[in-house]
């Protein structure tokens, strides 16, 4: 998984530059922008496999940058880093399509499994060994391409999303149990990261409500269900 090229927005030049240096060291080739503008620039001008984006920058927010990116590469890596613990923020990252958000103060080695772990969900292959594309009611769910196709009309989806997305059809008309997905998705069961898994859930079931004969339910204090009937 090395030679993954990442595009860091930082404004912090001290922080920006010992990111950059480790990154570099771990044999990630690593652009650095201050501001969001100048990252947004960057995006559009080279070509990046993941973006690590802080939130407070001058010109242009995390945020804005995020939705920016989203627009020209909807499914690219995005992971957010910020010094804004507040339970609202993140879940306003994960809305704006981020894999992954990271609270300063972090260590080195936390930034780097993070980037890992996502890395891995995206290029997952069907050598894992799991099923890769499912089919109910009028959708076309291809995991490895991370697309939800209906009627003909096809939806990105980031990398969380399609690794949701995937268990719960793994259990279809079967109850998903939230504790189980967090662990497998989101590596720990936290009261955040659960928060973070309500969004998506929201999204996904959005973009599944095209079908009646499908639908995405909460089952109140254990988990999700897929529900697929035949029309």
């Amino acid at each position: 998984m090395e030679n993954i090229r990442i595009l860091l927005a930082e404004d912090d030049k001290n922080l920006g530059n010992i990111l950059k240096a480790y990154l570099e060291a771990k044999n990630y080739p690593t652009t650095l922008c201050q501001d969001g503008k100048i990252a947004y620039d960057a995006f559009k001008r080279d070509e990046f496999d993941f973006c690590v984006l802080d939130i407070m920058m001058p010109e242009m927010d995390g945020f804005t940058l995020a939705k920016k990116i989203r627009k020209i590469d909807k499914d690219i890596p995005i992971l957010f880093l910020s010094a804004k613990a507040m339970q609202e923020d993140r879940i306003q990252g994960f809305e704006v399509g981020a894999d992954d958000y990271l609270t300063k103060p972090f260590s080195m080695e936390e930034l780097l499994l993070r980037i890992k772990a996502i890395m891995r969900r995206s290029l997952a292959s069907d050598t894992e060994g799991s099923k890769s594309e499912f089919e109910f009611g009028k959708y076309l769910f291809e995991y490895n391409r991370q697309t939800l196709t209906f009627e003909g009309n096809e939806q990105k989806l980031t990398s969380k999303e399609a690794e949701l997305l995937r268990l719960l059809c793994e259990n279809m008309n079967n109850v998903l149990d939230r504790t189980v997905a967090l662990n497998k998705i989101w590596f720990d069961d936290s009261y955040f990261n659960a928060r973070s898994m309500d969004v998506y859930i929201t999204k996904l079931r959005k973009y599944l409500k095209g079908d009646t004969n499908v639908e995405l339910i909460n089952v109140h204090g254990v988990g999700f269900k897929l529900v697929v009937t035949e029309g």
